[in-house]
């Protein structure tokens, strides 16, 4: 008997950003993830959004062109505006 697994992939929103650098809980905002600014605080301080594979408690912390951030199984990616 032969078994297999598929793993579904996250989804994956994109945000597009003009400056070098995005706030975590602005990038949350942004893609729809989070209401608002407070509930963007809420859920980074209870340990439930992961940048680039690991758990992040600062909701200042600095995405930049590249980095992913994780919340609930869907993925930001952090794409910065060709000029």
């Amino acid at each position: 008997m032969k078994i297999t697994a598929r793993i579904k992939p996250h989804p994956i929103r994109e945000i597009v950003i003009d400056t070098d650098y995005i706030r975590l809980d602005a990038a949350l905002k942004l893609a729809d993830l989070v209401q608002s600014g407070g509930h963007a605080k809420v859920v980074i301080t209870e340990e439930q959004v992961k940048v680039n594979g690991e758990t992040c408690t600062m909701r200042g912390k600095k995405l930049r062109e590249g980095d992913t951030a994780t919340f609930q199984g869907i993925d930001v990616v952090v794409k910065k505006r060709k000029e």
